[in-house]
């Protein structure tokens, strides 16, 4: 039993070395696995070219197209909304199209048989061509291509920005604007204008917009000041006071309210922004990848004549 033991490790024994130098690669096997992995940084930068290219063609044709939609002798054209909708569309259909040629470009020119070495290949070209697009969109270089890649920018970027305008355009004016018009037409004609309305405007104001601990004290000083200006009594201009706190009061609240709405939707807004970009990103970057595939080189294999 022994025997038959020792007999089987040898048997195994012996079959492992033989297979280990059955499998052993040749020095031309070995120098052929690094050529068909071997990056092509020529064929990248032709991909990524191409890739930049045909995007601003495309961004070209889009904005053609966009303009062609409106008509400034008519008040029938698309709202600022559809208009930004379509942009966002066409950008999107761009970018994958664009990454789609300069994968293939790039798997192609690197001639590698292998379809993952050239789609690393049409990936590597998606990437360099996102960097410089981003470049072009961060810089003076964008004047260039005219409205293509600037207006694409700003369609990509336009979430954040147009809403962070919505937020200056929600908020109200000074509250104490409508209260110091009033304050001004309850002036009689035949008093000093100058005088009265800037005495009453001021004290009204601080009044308003003071401390709590100088409150009181200001209310009576605002009520003397409206008191001498209109020629009411002191109790009536008390009356008004109290009046124009609760005016101003309200127009606080509703401009605080207003900015909190607008500023929550400029956050929803530049969050579906940055979403949506990052999605057509990694739409671009697959397509990227999928192009160098089906820019593979189909390796040719040639037959040799042997002579006995």
């Amino acid at each position: 039993m022994a025997q038959t033991s020792d007999t089987r490790s040898g048997y195994s024994s012996d079959s492992r070395t033989s297979d280990i130098s059955m499998s052993a690669v040749t020095p031309a096997e070995d120098a052929r696995s690094v050529m068909i992995n071997q990056v092509s940084w020529g064929a990248i930068f032709a991909g990524a070219v191409i890739a930049v290219s045909a995007q601003v063609v495309l961004n070209m044709v889009g904005v053609g197209v966009g303009a062609a939609t409106l008509d400034p002798s008519t008040g029938d054209n698309p709202t600022a909304g559809a208009f930004g909708i379509g942009a966002g569309i066409w950008f999107a259909i761009s970018t994958i199209l664009a990454a789609l040629l300069g994968g293939v470009a790039a798997g192609r020119l690197s001639g590698k048989p292998k379809p993952s070495t050239a789609g690393w290949h049409g990936l590597t070209a998606w990437a360099v061509s996102t960097i410089f697009v981003i470049y072009l969109i961060g810089s003076s270089v964008t004047s260039l291509v005219g409205g293509a890649v600037g207006t694409v920018g700003n369609v990509v970027g336009g979430a954040a920005s147009t809403a962070g305008s919505v937020v200056g355009s929600a908020i109200p004016n000074d509250p104490f604007t409508a209260i110091e018009e009033r304050i001004r037409g309850s002036v009689p004609a035949d008093a000093d204008p100058e005088a009265a309305r800037d005495a009453a405007i001021a004290a009204v104001r601080t009044a308003l917009t003071g401390t709590e601990a100088e409150a009181e004290q200001a209310r009576r000083q605002a009520a003397q000041a409206l008191s001498q200006a209109q020629g009411i009594p002191v109790p009536e201009a008390q009356q008004q006071i109290e009046e124009y706190q609760a005016q101003f009061t309200e127009a606080v609240n509703t401009a605080q309210a207003a900015a909190t709405e607008a500023a929550d939707t400029a956050t929803k807004a530049a969050t579906r922004g940055a979403l949506l970009a990052a999605v057509v990103l990694i739409l671009g970057a697959l397509a990227g990848w999928f192009g160098g595939r089906m820019g593979v080189v189909e390796p040719v294999v040639t037959a040799r004549r042997r002579t006995i």
